[in-house]
C-alpha cells in the first residue's frame, strides 16, 4: 500500500498526472485489514457514505470489531439485518446507536445528516402492511443517506383505488421504490403511471406459489411499464442506494 501511495505522489509531482486523476485514483484504496475482514475506509469517496455492514451470517463480535473500525473514521454507520444480539454488541463501542426492530437496522449519526435541496424526494410504496420491513430498511437507508423520504403503504392492486387516491404523490417524487410480493404487480401499475424511474422490490411475503419471493421476482422482471428496474428478493437497502444514486443526478 505504501508503494502504491508513493508511486501516486511522484506521478502528481512529476506532471504525469493532475489533480483530478490523482485523487480518482485514491478512491480504490486504502482498506484494513482484520482477522476476518477487509474494511473499506475510501468507500466514502465513491458514495459519500462508509461501508454498510451486512449483519446476517457474521456474529456480534464481528460487527462491533467492524463497526468499531469505521466508526473510527466516519460519523456514520449502517449495519442492516441486524438482530438484538448484533445491536447489543455494537452498543457496547457506540452508546450513541440506534436499532430499528422493523427494518432490522442499526444506525449511528454523530453530526447533520446533509440534505442537498436540488434533490428531489424519494417515494417509498408498499403493496401490503406485511411488506412494510422491507420497506422501512429502504426508508432508514435513504434517510440516512440525505434523502427526503415519504413512505405511503398498503396501496396493492388488490384495492388499486388506494393507489388512485394518492396520485399526488407519485407525481411529486423523483425517483419511486416499490415494495411487493404476492404476485408482484405493483410496480407495472406504478410504472405505467410516471414518468421517474421505479425501482421494484420483491419481497418472500406471499402463499405457496410465491416461492418466497421468486413469482413476484419473476413478475416485476418482465414488467411491460418502461422505465421499471428490479433488485433482488426483500433487498430495501439495495434499492434504496441506487434510487439515491439516481436522486443524486
Amino acid at each position: 500500500m505504501r508503494e502504491k501511495i508513493e508511486k501516486l505522489l511522484n506521478d502528481y509531482k512529476t506532471g504525469k498526472i493532475d489533480v483530478d486523476e490523482f485523487i480518482n485514483e485514491l478512491r480504490w484504496f486504502p482498506f484494513e485489514n482484520i482477522e476476518f475482514a477487509h474494511v473499506d475506509h475510501h468507500r466514502t469517496l465513491k458514495h459519500n457514505f462508509p461501508e454498510v455492514i451486512l449483519c446476517q451470517w457474521k456474529t456480534p463480535e464481528q460487527v462491533k470489531e467492524i463497526a468499531k473500525r469505521i466508526l473510527e473514521k466516519s460519523n456514520f454507520l449502517l449495519a442492516t439485518r441486524a438482530n438484538p444480539e448484533h445491536f447489543n454488541a455494537v452498543k457496547k463501542i457506540a452508546k450513541d446507536a440506534k436499532y430499528n426492530e422493523l427494518a432490522r437496522t442499526i444506525t449511528v449519526a454523530r453530526g447533520e445528516i446533509k440534505k442537498d435541496d436540488k434533490k428531489g424526494k424519494i417515494l417509498i410504496i408498499t403493496a401490503g402492511t406485511a411488506d412494510l420491513p422491507v420497506a422501512e430498511e429502504a426508508k432508514v437507508t435513504a434517510e440516512l443517506l440525505g434523502n427526503e423520504v415519504e413512505l405511503l403503504y398498503d396501496v396493492g392492486v388488490a384495492g388499486i383505488h388506494r393507489l388512485l387516491s394518492n396520485l399526488d404523490k407519485l407525481k411529486s417524487a423523483s425517483v419511486i421504490i416499490v415494495v411487493a410480493g404476492m404476485e408482484g404487480a405493483l410496480p407495472s401499475v406504478v410504472g405505467g403511471l410516471v414518468g421517474v424511474p421505479v425501482i421494484a422490490v420483491p419481497t418472500s411475503v406471499g402463499y405457496g406459489a410465491n416461492f418466497n419471493g421468486l413469482a413476484p421476482l419473476l413478475t416485476m422482471l418482465n414488467t411491460c411499464a418502461p422505465g421499471v428496474v428490479v433488485v433482488n428478493i426483500d433487498n430495501g437497502f439495495g434499492a434504496a442506494f441506487a434510487a439515491t444514486l439516481m436522486n443524486r443526478k
